[in-house]
């Protein structure tokens, strides 16, 4: 009987020894690349990419490195066309001359809606600081908790503001995000990607758009908010007429 008892548990010990060893722990740079193969990898540096938010077309060519937007007021018609860190407004096709302090914040807004809305590919962008914190569960799902911050140069005016993506173990798609922000007050978001859809091989998603009912709440209690129903729904965020095509 001794033998036996001793039998399983070297059993037990070389199996648990052999499990540790096939595992494969990953980086917080592989999680992001996988994330952003599986959502569509070289296609973002290859294609043109236009869509519709809020009413606003927005364009976004050379892999980012042009975004565009456009919109009538008026009758007229306004494109702001930002190119790395420049930023140029044409009124009715004619270039016109904004303060530094509009161009910047027109510059940052374009910036944020795609960012968003081509998520995760931006989480490679040069001022982009990722830090693995933890696994966490999920609505019964198994994530890789992903760190966001930015460097100052070349992080935009926002660059204080933090950033979490739950990105899901298997599938290794963000399905949750949330972070926190100091202007107007300051306050922290947590959103939830639903509406999953394809187009040309990239992958788009909406997001419904969450608050704390507790405005003491902190970035990191947001999953543990979200599962307790302790998040009140503010808007939903949804992009249109997407159209994706290969940049000649």
């Amino acid at each position: 009987m001794k033998n036996l008892v001793l039998s399983i548990c070297m059993v037990l010990f070389f199996s648990c020894k052999e499990k540790k060893a096939t595992e494969v722990t990953l980086s917080v740079n592989e999680i992001v690349d996988k994330s952003i193969e599986v959502s569509g990898g070289e296609r973002y540096e290859t294609s043109k990419i236009c869509f519709k938010f809020r009413g606003l077309e927005y364009v976004s060519e050379e892999g980012g490195k042009t975004q565009k937007r456009s919109f009538f007021s008026d009758s007229i018609n306004y494109i702001d066309i930002k190119r790395d860190s420049n930023f140029q407004r044409f009124v009715n096709d004619t270039p016109v001359i904004i303060s530094d302090s509009l161009a910047s914040l027109y510059s940052n807004s374009i910036n944020s809606v795609h960012y968003f809305a081509q998520l995760p590919y931006h989480l490679n962008d040069a001022a982009a600081k990722k830090e693995f914190l933890k696994e966490e569960v999920v609505k019964n799902k198994s994530y890789y908790l992903v760190k966001v911050t930015f460097d100052e140069n070349g992080g935009g005016v926002d660059f204080e503001d933090n950033y979490l993506y739950w990105i899901n173990k298997k599938t290794f798609k963000i399905d949750y995000l949330a972070y926190d922000f100091h202007v107007n007050g300051g306050g922290v978001r947590f959103r939830k990607a639903y509406n999953e859809r394809f187009v040309n091989g990239i992958r788009f998603a909406d997001y419904e758009n969450y608050k704390p009912k507790n405005e003491s709440a902190t970035l990191m209690q947001m999953s543990d908010l979200f599962e307790k129903n302790q998040l009140e729904l503010l808007s939903k965020i949804d992009i249109k007429n997407i159209e994706v095509n290969q940049e000649i």
